[in-house]
């Protein structure tokens, strides 16, 4: 079955076009990702802003164009923790499916990481890795934790922690004040400690990095011009390395961030928050390495709209 999906994030929205075979495999046709910031002030508000939406409406009138040259079969897509957040997110629901027809549904936490850890470990072999591995999805809104061990899912989480939500609450000057950094790691270290048990965080053996937190940390590092994502792709990551890059884009202001190789210049101004993030959620885990993926909540819900019929 050939399916569209998109992912309607808090800081991003994305395409995936791709043919699905009875046995799950895919094939994918076509992959966009346009950062859309619909989380800008929810944190504070509780409502999506009206530039934000049409900033996600602009992106879904090009992906629904997309998806017409390519006569996909159906489609399918995931509203996560902004529009979970906000009093007015079933408007917003209702207004895509209106339209542009994709079939959106604002999905759960738990439903948001069960889809991801089935995307990032659908083409990965079982017996590869021995042990349980936690896929970390780190969004705009949320990050979502999932434990599993060959192919099923133990443990699954999703934390009010999101490079958007995290920059807004704490950040007030650019570059951000060692204050400002400490205070932000201290509420993301508590949050992780709280609601991973402690049973969860001692079991991971490997973990899988995915969204453009994990991928922007690898592009950085590879100094990729232009981006390249079969580069990307199993890249592996050291926590040495996301502290450096912490470090290092810390120092500087917004538009010297726009600046770094490797990174889009509209992830510059939650990147900071992005990597540090990353960096928790690793040591939560003693995870000195975590694997980059490609294939996340995108590909899980393609599969899983394929097997629907």
């Amino acid at each position: 079955m050939r399916v569209a999906v998109v992912d309607i994030g808090t800081n991003s929205t994305r395409l995936l076009v791709a043919d699905v075979d009875d046995q799950g495999r895919v094939t994918e046709l076509d992959r966009r990702s346009t950062v859309t910031r619909l989380g800008q002030g929810v944190d504070t508000s509780g409502t999506l802003a009206p530039e934000a939406m049409d900033r996600v409406f602009a992106a879904l009138a090009g992906y629904r164009e997309a998806a017409d040259a390519l006569d996909v079969e159906a489609t399918t897509g995931v509203l996560t923790s902004a529009v979970r957040d906000a009093s007015n997110g079933a408007a917003f629901q209702a207004e895509i499916r209106e339209r542009y027809g994709f079939e959106v549904d604002t999905i759960t936490g738990d439903r948001e990481a069960q889809l991801t850890f089935l995307g990032a470990t659908s083409e990965r072999d079982p017996a590869a890795q021995s042990g349980p591995t936690v896929v970390i999805d780190i969004g705009g809104g949320s990050t979502e934790f999932v434990l599993g061990d060959g192919g099923d899912v133990t443990f699954h989480v999703s934390t009010q922690v999101g490079v958007v939500r995290q920059t807004e609450r704490h950040f007030t000057d650019d570059p951000p004040t060692h204050h400002e950094l400490t205070a932000m790691a201290d509420e993301v270290r508590a949050t992780f400690h709280d609601q991973l048990p402690r049973e969860v965080r001692e079991a991971a053996r490997w973990a899988i990095a995915v969204a453009g937190t994990a991928t922007s940390a690898a592009a950085m590092l590879l100094e990729l011009e232009p981006y390249d994502s079969a580069r990307v792709h199993g890249h592996v990551i050291y926590r040495a390395e996301v502290e450096m890059l912490l470090a290092r884009l810390a120092e500087m202001d917004e538009e010297e961030r726009r600046r770094v190789p490797g990174l889009h210049p509209d992830r510059a101004p939650t990147i900071v928050a992005g990597m540090l993030v990353l960096a928790e959620a690793l040591r939560a885990f003693d995870l000195d390495e975590a694997e980059v993926s490609e294939h996340d909540i995108l590909r899980g819900a393609a599969i899983t709209r394929a097997q629907a019929g």
